[in-house]
């Protein structure tokens, strides 16, 4: 039976959000909203994290994606972002449009990650690590990702054994793990607490958010509902503050509400929350984006009260 890794107790979380992309209802992305998301996430200190499925990548254009991340370097200023390099679209060779996207993002300041595709999960393994060598050289840090199949088709879980093989890559700091499976997740930090300690496992684990109780650090959709309190709990949880609990379990309630089948209509839930908030101008989602019914915002709505309520 697998052995579960010790709860580290009083740790500081790095904590990393993504941030909704939102649009107005003539579907175009509203970046008076996008803006405020970005600043209110930094506010609270955690990193905003674009281009990623929070920020429907797989549905923008590389034109579009290209916008966001100038609109993101603008605004940062100099202070940390993390910017997906999705290349699915992209015809050529699938190392070489990784390595072009991450230095796209490094000039614009932020830090890549390198959003699966389908190319590079159907390489067998010793090419597939090969790839992460080839691309994380040219870096000066960048961050792995496994994403199941619930998510995006051309997501993959990789094998313990890849996993450990990308410890070994210097540059490559951390992964974004994505399997909503606690076991699996265990799995990853045990390896890493025996072979390399300052590697970081983001857990993406939307319905099991404290795995950060166990080593995990974090790069969540769900916080991009509400990053303050996310930071709040983060601060609670440094300091032994028994309220990190409670306040836990609420945002995951929020969890189970917004990622249930099918699990990327997330990104509604996550606008119907913003909106509702008064962070973002409307709750539209783009063309081709999976929709929630209106009457989530009744399920939502007394989960957002007592949040608040705990924040007050």
């Amino acid at each position: 039976m697998q052995s579960i890794p010790p709860i580290q107790y009083r740790r500081s979380i790095q904590g990393i959000s993504a941030v909704l992309l939102p649009w107005t209802p003539d579907w175009k992305i509203d970046f008076d909203s996008y803006q405020r998301g970005l600043e209110r996430t930094w506010k609270c200190g955690l990193t905003p994290a674009v281009n990623m499925d929070t920020g429907y990548a797989n549905l923008l254009s590389p034109a579009q994606r290209q916008e966001v991340l100038t609109v993101v370097e603008q605004a940062a200023a100099g202070r940390r972002f993390v910017a997906g390099a999705f290349v699915e679209d992209l015809d050529g060779d699938v190392v070489r449009n990784y390595s072009d996207q991450c230095v796209l993002i490094q000039d614009a300041g932020g830090v890549p990650i390198l959003f699966q595709s389908t190319k590079l999960t159907q390489l067998p393994r010793e090419k597939l690590v090969a790839a992460y060598r080839t691309v994380a050289r040219n870096c000066d840090q960048v961050i792995g990702f496994e994403l199941g199949k619930m998510f995006v088709p051309f997501g993959e879980i990789y094998d313990l054994d890849t996993f450990r093989e990308l410890l070994s890559i210097p540059t490559l700091i951390g992964i974004k793990h994505s399997s909503l499976s606690r076991e699996q997740e265990w799995q990853r930090l045990a390896i890493r607490n025996e072979e390399r300690p300052d590697f970081k496992v983001y857990t993406g684990n939307d319905l099991a958010i404290d795995m950060v109780q166990w080593g995990s650090d974090y790069l969540l959709g769900l916080s991009a509902f509400y990053p303050e309190a996310f930071a709040r709990r983060d601060a609670y949880w440094a300091t032994g503050d028994i309220r990190f609990y409670e306040l836990n379990d609420w945002l995951q309630y929020l969890g189970f509400i917004a990622f249930r089948d099918p699990v990327p209509a997330y990104k509604h839930n996550c606008a119907m929350v913003l909106a509702k908030r008064g962070v973002i101008a409307h709750d539209t989602i783009p063309p081709k984006a999976l929709s929630r019914p209106n009457s989530d915002y009744d399920l939502l709505t007394p989960i957002l009260q007592r949040i608040d309520a705990l924040l007050s």
